[in-house]
């Protein structure tokens, strides 16, 4: 993988798939590049696609203490080196870091994300409040199988799935990244929709969640599309959180292609 530095000197790891305009993928908890590399192959014949580890995860550094402000300077890095006019892909809790980071300023015109996992609402916060607290309790206490296992359940993960992950190879190298699931908690705050900061972004936005996906997911979507001012929210039938690549590629293709395409043509 080819490395860039971010603001604060943390090396990030990137890689890139194809040519044609830029667009970044961004992973969501627990995930690194090679996790986005089937989409990014599914794209690479139109765009020129980069994967990056995030902060924390893979072959990228971890310069601390964390905040959401470096995260979203990595981003910025990444975007820097994919050239001009990128267009941004976040899954889940990498949808709510390419948000924040275009609310905050950084240059992209086209941006998707799917199901930012935002839980509003007062059960929804409460809840959030109290993941939070266990997380950072198991973080401290050393317990990283602890960490990833709140992290599943709180994703649906039955707990027979769970247990047979902790019997699998996988299951180590989620425990290698599992402090940085301190970091996704960060970025999506109390978990309601930022909806002041989002107010400020300026890229057209296409908010997706999936037709099997649950209602919350669903309701935060629309509060989501509501918020963005250039945003429109789809559904994909028969998806959910786990998202299948060559479903999200062609929205994908045409949603950036189709715009991408424009823009030069003028």
């Amino acid at each position: 993988m080819d490395k860039t530095l971010s603001r604060d000197g943390t090396s990030i790891a990137y890689r890139r798939h194809g040519d044609g305009p830029p667009v970044v993928l961004v992973g969501g908890a627990l995930s690194t590049a090679a996790d986005l590399a089937p989409l990014a192959a599914l794209l690479a014949p139109r765009f020129s696609v980069v994967t990056y580890d995030r902060r924390g995860r893979g072959e990228s550094g971890d310069g601390g203490p964390y905040t959401p402000r470096r995260e979203i300077e990595d981003l910025a890095a990444v975007a820097a080196v994919a050239g001009e006019h990128v267009s941004l892909f976040g899954m889940l809790s990498g949808g709510a870091l390419a948000l924040e980071a275009q609310a905050a300023g950084l240059p992209v015109a086209l941006l998707a994300v799917y199901e930012p996992p935002y839980t509003p609402g007062t059960a929804g916060l409460l809840y959030k409040s109290r993941c939070t607290t266990l997380l950072h309790r198991l973080l401290a206490s050393g317990d990283r199988g602890g960490a990833v296992e709140l992290y599943l359940s709180r994703t649906g993960v039955p707990e027979e799935t769970i247990a047979r992950m902790r019997r699998a190879p996988l299951w180590s190298g989620l425990e290698t990244v599992a402090h940085t699931l301190a970091y996704d908690d960060a970025l999506l705050g109390d978990g309601s929709v930022p909806a002041g900061r989002l107010a400020s972004v300026t890229a057209r936005t296409l908010v997706v969640t999936g037709g099997f996906s649950t209602a919350q997911a669903r309701a935060t979507a629309v509060a989501l599309a509501a918020a963005v001012p250039r945003a429109r929210h789809r559904t994909l039938t028969g998806q959910n959180r786990e998202l299948a690549p060559h479903v999200i590629a062609p929205v994908l293709a045409d949603f950036f292609g189709k715009h991408v395409f424009a823009r030069q043509a003028s």
